[in-house]
């Protein structure tokens, strides 16, 4: 079974069978045009179907202007040797179309350099989904992961074996590759992502016993790593957080272009799935909720700015009751016309 991840590649077959008359396909649909899979059943391959096996469009950039007297064609290397890791490596078996590939970005920014490969500093993921029927780019995931600690040795090839604990910087870009994967697959089907997510729960067990912090639940504060925010991603009273996501996107954003009031409502319902995991308080410090909130407050602040008033102030309610650190933003939405 070949798997193809979204609605572009439907073209792509289809003109090609124009050629093909006696390949047999059979598709379903799902979840409104948005995933689309495909049953080859035929012992005629498809060679010229244009597909991917990569799925990342990682974008990487390496800044180190903060370590002085250090070579600096070590970061060079590094940024490469990242970039290449993060988009030549297969790390599902779902084939992707070329425009399909998934757009992020790994912001390093160095502080410390302990040794001739021993680093330290700061690791931002940026996650992009497409909007369908529009150029617009939505922001699915921003933040900041501050436990970011490894070796690096240029011109060491940079390995990923999900079996097995290799290296700080292999598992942790591994890690975020497959949150990435997880994120951007919860967005178009409900807990679509659970699969990625469980390899993402697999890479910090295999890293128990690493040196490096970021790995175990007591690294960091408030539980601010990455042990704690797969753990909350697959803990079923977080899947309200995840259903929020789908819902947010599917019955939201994906037909804001034609329906632009009944889009927003739908976004405002899907803030309900939030507002109940902040009230049952899974945790004290909830920060896969936070993550999410995070990443997603400036956009809510544009979509509910057009909303009326009734709407903006049911909306406002939530969103400082579940993110009062942003309660300042979210108070702009009532002033604007």
């Amino acid at each position: 079974m070949i798997e193809f991840k979204h609605k572009h590649v439907m073209n792509i077959i289809f003109n090609h069978v124009r050629f093909h008359p006696t390949i047999k396909i059979n598709y379903i649909r799902m979840k409104r045009h948005r995933i689309v899979k495909f049953f080859l059943l035929t012992e005629l391959i498809l060679f010229s179907v244009a597909v991917s096996s990569q799925e990342l469009n990682c974008n990487v950039q390496v800044s180190a202007q903060k370590i002085q007297g250090s070579n600096r064609q070590v970061f060079e290397s590094m940024q490469r040797d990242i970039y290449e890791f993060m988009n030549n490596t297969v790390w599902t078996n779902h084939v992707f179309s070329y425009a399909e590939r998934i757009d992020c970005n790994i912001l390093i920014n160095l502080t410390d350099q302990f040794s001739a490969d021993e680093f330290r500093g700061t690791l931002q993921v940026q996650l992009r989904r497409p909007v369908f029927n529009t150029t617009y780019n939505s922001t699915l995931l921003n933040f900041v992961d501050n436990n970011f600690q490894f070796r690096y040795v240029e011109f060491q090839p940079l390995e990923f074996d999900p079996n097995s604990y290799r290296s700080s910087l292999v598992s942790v870009l591994a890690y975020y590759a497959y949150l990435i994967l997880g994120f951007d697959y919860d967005s178009y089907s409900t807990l679509g992502g659970t699969e990625f997510f469980q390899v993402a729960e697999k890479i910090v067990a295999n890293a128990q016993n690493a040196a490096e912090p970021g790995w175990k639940p007591y690294d960091g504060s408030r539980n601010r790593n990455r042990y704690w925010l797969v753990k909350n991603l697959l803990d079923k009273q977080y899947e309200g957080v995840r259903k929020f996501i789908h819902d947010y996107y599917i019955n939201g954003l994906d037909r804001m272009e034609s329906r632009a009031a009944e889009s927003r409502n739908s976004i405002a319902e899907s803030l309900k799935f939030i507002q109940e995991v902040h009230r049952a308080k899974p945790d004290p410090y909830m920060y896969l909720l936070q993550v999410v909130m995070d990443s997603k407050s400036d956009e809510l602040v544009n979509i509910f700015s057009e909303a009326f008033p009734e709407e903006k102030s049911r909306v406002i309610q939530i969103l400082i009751e579940v993110d009062p650190g942003n309660k300042s933003k979210y108070e702009k939405i009532s002033a604007s016309r």
